[in-house]
């Protein structure tokens, strides 16, 4: 049983050889001009307020991975939402400790956000104290975001309506039921709105979002400090690059949640 609310990294350390490098950013060697950022500039320290939606068969990593992300912000406070502060199990079977409830969780957030995943997101954007929630905080937080089909979840509770946004590729289509303008991208800001495309484009999304909050430098030691530098074994990540063969497979795959999911949103009054 994991509870990733306890960093494995104590993040004010961290903050000390940063700080540190301010000085020496200041003060060009001899002879050279100083081309370096001022690093005394950076935002290091913050108050923000998170809430992580969780519920039973999430995609694990559409969660961990913006999590990741975020819990490098120095100061900040995460939730892990749930109905109960029972265990929540992964589609994977990983299984996460929620840390608040819909009850309990901060009225007022500076992030708001839903992962994906496939039937248990289905199951989640249906739910009426689910939506409730979602639909609650998202009326005042300052940005309501998701990663892969939690966008459907954001659709569901009336959150998207008018908003271009993104999803996993084999749902992103269904985002127009719940008035969205689905976007192909693998980071889609309108406004306040910030979507994230399918699984490890969470990732990105969290990267995108610590420059947001913070700035672009915070996000850098960011992606440096996780050593995000991906180069994949092969060119399937996208429906661009994808073999035929394999998309063919994983269309045939997906085809009933594809199916399911744009019956949900049809079925929504938006």
């Amino acid at each position: 049983m994991i509870n990733i609310d306890r960093r494995t990294v104590t993040l004010l350390a961290l903050a000390a050889p940063f700080v540190s490098l301010a000085a020496a950013a200041q003060a060009p060697e001899h002879g050279t001009s100083n081309t370096s950022r001022d690093m005394s500039k950076v935002p290091w320290m913050g108050s923000e307020q998170i809430a992580m939606l969780i519920y039973p068969g999430m995609t694990v990593m559409d969660l961990i991975g913006p999590h990741c992300m975020f819990g490098a912000l120095m100061g900040v406070k995460i939730d892990l939402v749930a109905k109960s502060l029972d265990p929540v199990t992964s589609d994977a079977g990983v299984t996460i400790l929620p840390t608040a409830t819909f009850q309990t969780c901060p009225t007022d957030l500076t992030v708001l956000f839903a992962p994906g995943g496939t039937d248990g997101t289905l199951t989640a954007a249906a739910d009426p104290e689910t939506l409730a929630f979602m639909a609650d905080r998202g009326a005042r937080a300052k940005y309501i975001t998701s990663v892969c089909s939690g966008s459907l979840i954001l659709g569901a509770a009336g959150l998207l309506k008018g908003y271009k946004a993104t999803s996993h590729w084999s749902c992103r289509d269904a985002l127009a039921g719940f008035g969205a303008i689905p976007t192909d991208a693998r980071v889609v800001r309108d406004r306040n709105r910030i979507t994230g495309a399918g699984v490890t484009a969470g990732l990105d999304f969290g990267l995108s979002m610590v420059a947001e909050l913070r700035d672009q430098t915070y996000a850098e030691c960011c992606q440096l400090m996780s050593e995000y530098d991906p180069a994949p074994p092969f060119n399937a990540g996208s429906m661009k690059t994808a073999p035929a063969e394999v998309k063919t497979a994983m269309i045939d795959l997906v085809s009933d949640f594809s199916k399911k999911a744009k019956a949900l949103s049809a079925a929504a009054k938006y």
